[in-house]
């Protein structure tokens, strides 16, 4: 199982993100401030760091300096609410393999962690997730249902994707609100039950069991 260091001092935002690390098969753990995350990047224990610049005693770019001066080659994505050009350059020019600006959908970082490390489970991710007759092409963003296309909208086809990837397992609302809509977006919004509604009405509602009190999960 691949393991990633999730050095951001915003317990909220942490939390957030190993949730759907986890969800997505791979092992987290959790480095509040620059020191520590310093010294766990070191460890030679993690496939990828996940980077927040606004670190407490030393900030990010100083941690990623020290890495890449040490000669330690472990991947490095930039989270942080800084999305000026300069910042963003000087993070790629330092030596960090990737840049996601805050707030952001936990689906992009999913998307860039797979690009850097592949899939939690060590199985090659692709463009296709295929499960009896339902196949989505990641790329073209399709769907067919036994050979037929179904037009789906951007947030269908994410939430498709989300529950698709985790066939079998159950996904709780906040769950899939972070992953498919942000972080940022309102927790007590039914929005999720409203997409779920409309997707089981492009792909036949069987695919999609409501598991009360826990979530949804794909069949």
């Amino acid at each position: 199982m691949r393991r990633i260091l999730i050095a951001e001092d915003d317990p909220h935002i942490t939390s957030f993100v190993r949730r759907g690390l986890r969800a997505a098969g791979y092992d987290t753990a959790d480095a509040a401030d620059g020191h520590t995350a310093l010294l766990m990047a070191r460890s030679g224990m993690f496939d990828l760091v996940l980077l927040d610049i606004g670190l407490g005693g030393i900030d990010g770019f100083d941690v990623l300096a020290r890495l890449r001066g040490e000669g330690v080659a472990t991947p490095v994505i930039i989270l942080t609410a800084r999305d000026s050009v300069i910042d963003t350059v000087r993070g790629l020019e330092g030596g960090a393999n990737d840049y996601v600006t805050k707030p952001f959908q936990f689906a992009e970082v999913l998307a860039r962690v797979r690009l850097r490390i592949g899939d939690g489970e060590g199985r090659p991710s692709g463009p296709m997730l295929v499960h009896d007759d339902v196949r989505v092409d990641i790329r073209a963003r399709t769907v067919t249902v036994a050979g037929e296309v179904r037009e789906l909208t951007s947030r269908e086809f994410s939430l498709l994707e989300v529950l698709l990837e985790n066939r079998g397992q159950v996904l709780s609302r906040d769950q899939l609100i972070g992953h498919v809509w942000g972080m940022d977006f309102d927790p007590a919004s039914n929005v999720v039950d409203v997409y779920v509604r409309a997707l089981r009405g492009k792909i036949g509602a069987e695919r999609i069991e409501t598991v009360r009190g826990a979530g949804y999960r794909f069949r």
